[in-house]
């Protein structure tokens, strides 16, 4: 939000010079802040473009301008209790450990996530591995559905018994909300592939959501003991859509299974212990735990249910949690087996009783000292979330996708796009590829035939892209998705057109031409000292005109000794925003005081030239 008052609002005698407030805020704790009536603040705000009433929510920034206008400096008090997962969201499990001494890690069981098209056989495939490979202590258990297990992998090499966590998700869908979450759980997908049926849409739609993720890739192509497998078929289909194998010179390990006979199911299970212990997965189980949801739901007779996948640390029965907007005691806590757990080690999936309300899947899931210091960090959450949405302006969309996409030094515009028939979608995506330059790529990351459905809304969200739909409809899913995360959909029945906007969109996307534009010089006449602020320039306006807004040089001789900003701007010890030429003036500037007399301040903008 961009102040654009000229006078500032009458000042009180209580209002106090300065202020601490939290990051997020409400109207009137604003106006009990600044000493003022809240219906003051209500006015100021609106003339800044904001409509707000009492108990609305602000962000920082937008009451810092506020208390400018009144005269008070606000600083950001730090939170009343720190968050733990605010430094940690987003951030995969591998991330989570680098801050703790190397010598507490330990070796963790490799996660897993099983995704493929609907009829290829990735349940059929789970209950085989499950089956084939439940130690006999643990055979007579009743088993569980909870979302995820373990099981226990023999190694190749050495002979010894080894853990891999499977999560059993219902597919790219769930896998895919949990990283728009920002939840990264996996440490490797299995991608199951029919080798009598090949590369389907669902294949394609989960390979573009594993590359997004940036996971590795193993292949396990099923049904290999069909009559009419086709290996060699599936092959040439995957490297077609990207997914180069081992034996076709790329990195991807492709293993032939059936999870009918069981064939391959130990190969595979190998290849996962090779790629992890390659990987050196490792975690700290002498932490607090931290973990994420990967399933939940309400139980009539026990409550929130809800699935964990400990990270790193260690969960004990008894530990106060915090999931996402929830809070509680571990009552109880189980393993996919039904047996009750006194702790869960890193990589260990768990349901756990106790929570108030059901959380969300890819909800971050931390400990906290009791209860109410974890409903006093679930309140601020809710302040910060109040205050993001009150400062959004509005979402991410074609028009002003340019400035929120950048991956490194080249801008990347992800595109998610749906047709009718498959006979559009290649001039389509050809056109817009064709649109890629120097400094921004034009990135399909997804095409298919079909409604532009929730599935791709979430991709979307994930992948901060846009879609573009073609002679297609809407699903009532995709349109609640994208409602609520501001995904950008457009829907056309023109070519031309949808080249026409995205082409418009990358025009804005470029790195725009600026030139310098020189307002005026003010000479260092006198240097005036004051404690609390610095030195302060005494100026004199040689010619054009200083103003509060712009950037300055300040040159020494033929030296210029510092580039930055103007912190100040007075005329007869009143502030104000311009001062011409023949007249004096003290100037501040931010991060500089070390002013000598005869300097020359250099006053300058830039202006977009295209």
């Amino acid at each position: 939000m961009t102040s654009s008052r000229t006078t500032s609002p009458s000042a009180t005698p209580t209002q106090p010079r300065s202020a601490e407030i939290p990051a997020a805020l409400s109207v009137r704790e604003l106006a009990d802040a600044l000493g003022v009536p809240a219906v003051e603040v209500i006015k100021d705000l609106m003339k800044n473009g904001v409509m707000a009433a009492l108990t609305q929510v602000i962000d920082f920034d937008t009451a810092a301008i506020v208390a400018s206008d009144f005269g008070v400096e606000v600083t950001e008090a730090a939170p009343a209790v720190e968050d733990p997962a605010a430094a940690i969201e987003g951030k995969p499990a591998r991330a989570l450990i680098e801050e703790d001494d190397p010598a507490s890690l330990k070796p963790r069981p490799p996660v897993v996530t099983v995704m493929g098209h609907v009829d290829h056989g990735k349940t059929s495939l789970l209950d085989k591995i499950r089956q084939t490979n439940v130690t006999a202590s643990e055979a007579g258990g009743i088993t569980q559905h909870i979302g995820a297990y373990q099981v226990d992998v023999r190694h190749p090499a050495s002979g010894e018994m080894h853990k891999v966590t499977f999560l059993d998700t219902p597919g790219h869908e769930a896998f895919t909300a949990m990283r728009a979450r920002g939840a990264q759980s996996t440490d490797i997908a299995v991608l199951v592939v029919a080798a009598d049926d090949g590369v389907m849409p669902q294949t394609r739609e989960a390979i573009s959501h594993i590359k997004a993720a940036g996971v590795e890739m193993v292949v396990a192509m099923n049904k290999i003991d069909l009559a009419n497998a086709n290996p060699d078929r599936v092959k040439t289909e995957l490297s077609q859509n990207e997914v180069l194998i081992e034996e076709y010179g790329g990195d991807i390990a492709c293993v032939p299974v059936s999870a009918r006979t069981g064939a391959g199911i130990s190969d595979l299970l190998e290849q996962l212990l090779l790629r992890a212990e390659f990987k050196d997965l490792k975690a700290n189980p002498d932490r607090e735990a931290i973990g994420i949801v990967i399933e939940a739901q309400m139980d009539r007779a026990r409550g929130p249910v809800a699935t964990i996948l400990v990270q790193t640390g260690t969960l004990n029965a008894g530990d106060v949690l915090i999931a996402g907007d929830s809070v509680g005691r571990v009552k109880a806590m189980f393993d996919d087996r039904g047996r009750r757990l006194r702790e869960a080690r890193p990589s260990t999936p768990v349901r756990i009783l106790g929570l108030n309300v059901v959380p969300h899947a890819g909800d971050i899931v931390t400990e906290a000292k009791d209860e109410r210091t974890a409903r006093t960090i679930i309140d601020q959450r809710q302040r910060r979330r109040d205050a993001e949405r009150a400062a959004m302006t509005r979402p991410v969309t074609l028009d002003s996708l340019y400035g929120a996409i950048s991956a490194g030094k080249v801008k990347e515009l992800n595109i998610i796009l749906k047709a009718d028939v498959q006979g559009s979608l290649e001039p389509i995506r050809n056109s817009l590829e064709r649109l890629s330059n120097d400094q921004v790529r034009v990135k399909i990351i997804y095409s298919g035939v079909g409604s532009v459905t929730e599935s791709d809304a979430m991709l979307a969200v994930a992948s901060k892209g846009i879609i573009i739909g073609f002679n297609t409809r809407l699903e009532p899913g995709a349109q609640r998705v994208a409602t609520q995360e501001g995904v950008d959909i457009r829907l056309y029945s023109i070519i031309y057109n949808v080249i026409e906007d995205v082409e418009k969109a990358l025009k804005g996307m470029l790195d725009p031409v600026y030139h310098e534009v020189v307002d005026g010089h003010a000479e260092v006449r006198q240097i005036i000292r004051i404690s609390r602020i610095g030195n302060i320039a005494g100026s004199y306006v040689v010619d054009g005109k200083v103003l509060r807004g712009d950037t300055v040089r300040v040159r020494r001789g033929s030296e210029v000794i510092h580039t930055g900003r103007v912190a100040n701007l007075k005329r007869i010890k009143e502030d104000v925003r311009e001062v011409d030429a023949g007249y004096e003036c003290g100037i501040t500037l931010e991060d500089f005081d070390a002013f000598q007399l005869g300097d020359v301040i250099e006053f300058f903008h830039r202006e977009r030239v295209s």
